[in-house]
């Protein structure tokens, strides 16, 4: 066993430079690329499969835990790789099923220094630790993708329903966001440091994927999450006759935003996920460490709940819900 285990292990080889045109065709390919080197000197390597056909073709990327407590992405990614038929493939798909490896390994959502990598992109080549780290993401994986769908999860403390950030004016994102099968597809255009933002500056279409809950695998949106990424290979043409049959329209919202808190005390949200508010409609309340009632919360106009706090110790400016305007 423990020769079999050792021989996995050397099997996976170690660049510095992720160069497409040398990825065997034909067949699937694991590298550890090293990104940059830590307080002693050691590199942090970022796990990179890569599966390739024998006809060159349209390359999806597929990226995941660039917040390190964000893990659907990563088994996802990792049971299309096991699924996925390599010799009826005609492009490529690059999965990076861990981003970002100091913050999961910390079990944290920032890079070292605490940084959201997700705000900062492209990053900055002469740049502080995460501008430099974010900036070899780019520079060293996501430049090669035509198409990206970059999966995320909710943050700690709330959950989310499953549901997709694109921009919806233009009709490329907009298929790639109605075929991943999501509960909620929300208008986003990409222009805030995201990673998809940043890919979309390159002219790389790109979605966000937030699939469910931080810190935990949901094997029901995996499978939903693996679905959606099917039916898109089979829309590039990287695979054929993988689409599957959308039965479910997702709500469509225009525009979506946070409710926070404008004190602090225990906090209780009442509507769950994917339920529809009317304005005016009760939806949390607020009460004192005692007991007592300090405040109630009331939609301030008809929208779908995106994503809830669950954690009820909410401090002034706390999240209360996400909530979508259809």
């Amino acid at each position: 066993m423990e020769e079999t285990l050792l021989l996995l292990k050397e099997d996976v080889q170690v660049i510095t430079e992720l160069n497409l045109n040398e990825v065997p065709q034909g067949q699937i390919t694991r590298y550890w690329l090293s990104i940059v080197t830590n307080g002693i000197g050691m590199p942090i390597r970022v796990p990179v499969i890569i599966a390739r056909g024998y006809e060159d073709g349209n390359i999806l990327g597929l990226t995941a835990a660039i917040h390190g407590n964000e893990l659907n992405g990563v088994a996802l990614i990792q049971r299309l790789f096991r699924e996925i038929d390599v010799h009826e493939l005609q492009g490529m798909i690059v999965g990076v099923p861990v981003m970002n490896i100091p913050a999961l390994l910390r079990n944290q959502r920032g890079f070292i220094d605490g940084c959201d990598l997700n705000l900062i992109m492209p990053g900055n080549a002469q740049g502080n630790i995460s501008e430099v780290y974010a900036h070899r993401l780019m520079n060293q994986i996501v430049k090669h993708f035509d198409y990206l769908v970059d999966i995320h999860t909710a943050s700690f403390g709330r959950v989310n329903s499953y549901h997709v950030r694109t921009d919806l004016g233009d009709p490329i994102t907009r298929e790639m966001a109605m075929l991943q099968n999501a509960q909620i597809i929300i208008h986003n255009p990409p222009s805030d440091g995201t990673l998809r933002g940043a890919a979309a500056a390159l002219g790389i279409k790109a979605i966000t994927l937030e699939l469910g809950n931080p810190n935990t695998f949901q094997k029901g949106l995996i499978r939903s999450g693996l679905s959606g990424i099917h039916n898109l290979l089979t829309y590039l043409g990287i695979v054929k006759n993988g689409m599957e049959q959308i039965n479910d329209q997702p709500i469509l919202c225009k525009t979506s935003y946070w409710m926070h808190t404008d004190d602090g005390g225990v906090l209780s949200v009442i509507p769950n996920v994917t339920d529809f508010v009317k304005k005016g409609d009760r939806i949390a309340t607020l009460r004192n460490i005692f007991g007592d009632l300090i405040k109630e919360y009331c939609a301030p106009e008809d929208g779908v709940v995106i994503g809830r706090s669950v954690n009820p110790i909410n401090q002034t400016g706390g999240r209360i819900l996400h909530l979508g305007i259809v």
